[in-house]
């Protein structure tokens, strides 16, 4: 269970959120500017704000409390956040990136466990290359399997399949899901893309300008959502030439 209670501000932008999300996975859901980079990043440890308060507890760990003064060092970090633009390193090859934090394994376990995370990944066949020579979609894969090696308790995705066509992105997150539920791994997950609230039948917490407007199942939360999309989808033009 993660439960948290955030107050920070960016400029113009001022998030202010208390929550608990119990779900194994929760999709945070929001348009544009609707706070879920930032939120994330709070949780993740990254973005600090010492005007502001920050509480995080996770499984009844304290990662963060501000009035008191605790982070977590990042060495001892049990969470991991994959971001929209992956940040690979660039001299590493595939293998490397993802073996980087798993210093304290053994070279045959560092061996089956990028293994293993590549295949979650689908990316095997790129395990000699260099981010370089990677496509958008192929670095935000790999940038998953790194995150995942070293085995966290709290996932944090922030827009991660964004540049993965629809197919590979529902095959990943299947794949994904089933990997974090065998290893009680929680992950909540950001996206502006209703479909992957309901394609993964999460718990939803629905964030509009710095605030939690609501939270629950996808059908309850993302009703009018769901009814802007099906009016879109029976109002739009069929038959014309483009679509040949």
């Amino acid at each position: 269970m993660l439960e948290f209670a955030l107050d920070a501000r960016r400029g113009g932008f001022h998030l202010e959120i208390a929550a608990r999300f119990a779900a194994p996975l929760t999709i945070v859901f929001g348009h544009s500017g609707a706070g879920k980079s930032t939120l994330l990043r709070l949780l993740a440890g990254l973005d600090r704000d010492r005007t502001g308060s920050a509480r995080i507890v996770h499984e009844g760990r304290t990662l963060a409390d501000l009035a008191a003064g605790v982070w977590l060092r990042p060495g001892r970090r049990l969470t991991a956040l994959v971001a929209q633009q992956p940040a690979l390193f660039p001299h590493l090859t595939v293998r490397e990136n993802v073996a980087y934090g798993l210093a304290h394994f053994d070279r045959p376990a560092c061996r089956e466990r990028v293994k293993e995370m590549l295949e979650i990944a689908d990316g095997m066949e790129l395990i000699d290359r260099r981010p370089r020579s990677l496509s958008g979609g192929e670095a935000q894969r790999i940038a998953l399997a790194r995150a995942l090696a070293p085995g966290p308790k709290l996932l944090l995705l922030d827009e991660p399949f964004s540049a993965l066509d629809g197919p590979s992105a529902d095959a990943l997150l299947d794949r994904l899901q089933a990997w974090a539920n065998a290893n009680g791994v929680q992950t909540v997950m950001a996206t502006h893309e209703a479909a992957d609230a309901f394609a993964t039948g999460a718990e939803v917490a629905l964030l509009e300008e710095g605030r939690l407007a609501a939270q629950g199942p996808a059908k309850q939360v993302l009703a009018a959502e769901r009814d802007r999309i099906r009016a879109r989808l029976s109002s739009a033009p069929t038959g014309s030439s483009s679509d040949r």
